[in-house]
């Protein structure tokens, strides 16, 4: 008994040392090739003026997310990334004109050991649908080891892009 459980964490160990470090909500490193949509939404779903409410939001190649944006002007999101590398980010938003928002997110980026190595920045500006139930923007990503020095996205080739990783958001409201 002993034997085999030695075996399975020695198996577990090596598993996460082989792992390459992850980043989180911002660029997962490889391709998320499974798609997903929201349910039918009720008929009587509500026009909105702003953005505060529940999200899918769509990433392209880097991935989904469930977004909430809350009426504080904070923001969290759980994005399609493993749960290993941690994959909860979190931020802030403004409103910067009329159905155009701001926000400001991070979240850690973790080496194969599981340390965290580093943080990743993602700037977002999103336009809101005229019926306030779909969005979509533009964001630019750039990642940062702990002395706050700017390095590529894991993964990524040396160096990082000047001015980060640009990338766009698409997302639909999901109804109460």
């Amino acid at each position: 008994m002993k034997t085999t459980l030695l075996r399975a964490a020695a198996g577990a160990t090596l598993v996460f040392v082989a792992m390459t470090a992850h980043a989180n909500c911002a660029y997962s490193g490889a391709a998320n090739e499974k798609q997903m949509s929201v349910p039918a939404q009720h008929h009587n779903f509500a026009k909105h003026d702003d953005i505060v409410g529940t999200w899918l939001a769509n990433y392209g190649p880097v991935g989904q997310a469930f977004i909430q944006w809350h009426s504080d002007g904070t923001e969290w999101e759980n994005i399609t990334h493993p749960s290993v590398g941690g994959n909860i980010c979190m931020g802030s938003w403004v409103q910067t004109g009329p159905r155009t928002y701001y926000r400001n997110h991070f979240g850690w980026i973790f080496d194969s050991t599981g340390t965290i190595a580093g943080y990743f920045n993602e700037t977002e500006t999103d336009t809101l649908s005229k019926d306030g139930n779909s969005y979509s923007g533009t964001n630019v990503s750039i990642f940062y080891d702990l002395d706050n020095n700017v390095v590529p996205a894991p993964g990524a080739p040396s160096p990082a892009p000047a001015g980060g990783y640009p990338g766009t958001s698409s997302a639909v409201r999901i109804a109460p």
